[in-house]
């Protein structure tokens, strides 16, 4: 058994059994990768995919238990090679971060500038993802990373990391009625059609919870995962966005107003997610306490010690954290 075969089953699997793409991917032939895969099936003596003619048609259950394995083992080769990297060249090497629209368009700007101008020699990538997408990726090692609101929580391989909390606002054309409201209610929200994020983004689930608990049903007419595409609509005059406060900007947005709704709607805490296990390079923590000034290098390195969410939990439950 070589690493190299391993890479290559699981690199297949990521690349949905289409073995021409994993070639590309590797800069590697086609061939090479069937041939070095069906050695590694015979030296187990079961198959990891199944097939049809040439082409592989599905993951097969004893592959699935392989597959974990291997992902595991290339993890660990590569926590290896960080700590070689970090005793080697510090301030060389790269970083990748997966997060959503919101967190990358306006809260992750000025960090990543400022990280950039301090480690030049880090590359740093970023992918953008729905927030399933994006802790699925931490969780499997695609990226070191996960920056997000929702669904962190169902991947229990991962270290969640509390940032901040936020809250949002209701934002209108400048002569809406809504404007002369003194102090809005979820009635006075409710009565108006919404614009705003696709279920499972930036905080949603707070704001459904909200309604409900008010026996409100209030008719989202339109839902986008970008709050620009839900500022365009408003503008349009599809009905009232309801966005996170920070993604509201004075100077664009001037043609619209933006009304403070964090009485409305229970706070949201966005989380930094670190899979368990993970060996962080120096630039690594520098980069966690730029986003998140609290999340010191020994907090960090506490939570992800710990074996559980619970314990996780309980380390920053007396932390205050800021409010964006």
């Amino acid at each position: 058994m070589k690493l190299q075969q391993l890479r290559y089953i699981w690199e297949v699997a990521h690349h949905d059994l289409n073995v021409s793409a994993t070639a590309q991917s590797l800069y590697t032939s086609q061939p090479g990768i069937s041939k070095q895969i069906r050695l590694l099936e015979d030296e187990l003596g079961v198959e990891v995919f199944s097939r049809s003619g040439k082409h592989l048609t599905r993951i097969t259950p004893a592959g699935e238990a392989i597959l974990n394995t291997a992902g595991e083992i290339l993890r660990k080769v590569e926590s290896i090679k960080q700590v070689a990297q970090e005793f080697s060249d510090e301030r060389k090497g790269s970083l990748s971060i997966a997060t959503t629209h919101t967190q990358a368009r306006y809260a992750l700007p000025k960090v990543i500038g400022d990280f950039i101008q301090e480690y030049p020699d880090v590359s740093l990538h970023m992918h953008q993802g729905t927030p399933m997408q994006i802790s699925e990726m931490a969780a499997d090692g695609t990226v070191d990373f996960a920056i997000a609101t929702e669904a962190m929580e169902l991947f229990s391989d991962l270290v969640m990391m509390p940032c901040y909390r936020w809250n949002r606002s209701i934002v209108v054309p400048k002569d809406h009625p809504l404007c002369q409201v003194s102090k809005l209610t979820l009635e006075d929200v409710a009565h108006h059609p919404i614009v705003t994020y696709v279920f499972g983004f930036t905080g949603r689930s707070k704001l459904d919870e909200a309604f409900v608990e008010r026996g409100l049903a209030p008719k989202v007419v339109f839902t986008a995962a970008d709050a620009d595409v839900i500022k365009t609509y408003v503008r349009l005059g599809l009905g009232i966005g309801i966005i996170a406060h920070m993604a509201y900007d004075e100077t664009l947005d001037s043609d619209l107003v933006a009304l403070d709704a964090s009485h409305l709607f229970q706070s949201s805490t966005t989380k930094i997610g670190v899979r368990r296990g993970t060996f962080l390079r120096g630039f690594m923590y520098e980069f966690i306490q730029k986003f998140a000034p609290h999340l010191e290098r020994d907090l960090v390195s506490d939570a992800i010690s710990r074996s559980s969410k619970a314990e996780v939990d309980e380390l920053f439950s007396s932390i205050d954290l800021p409010v964006y």
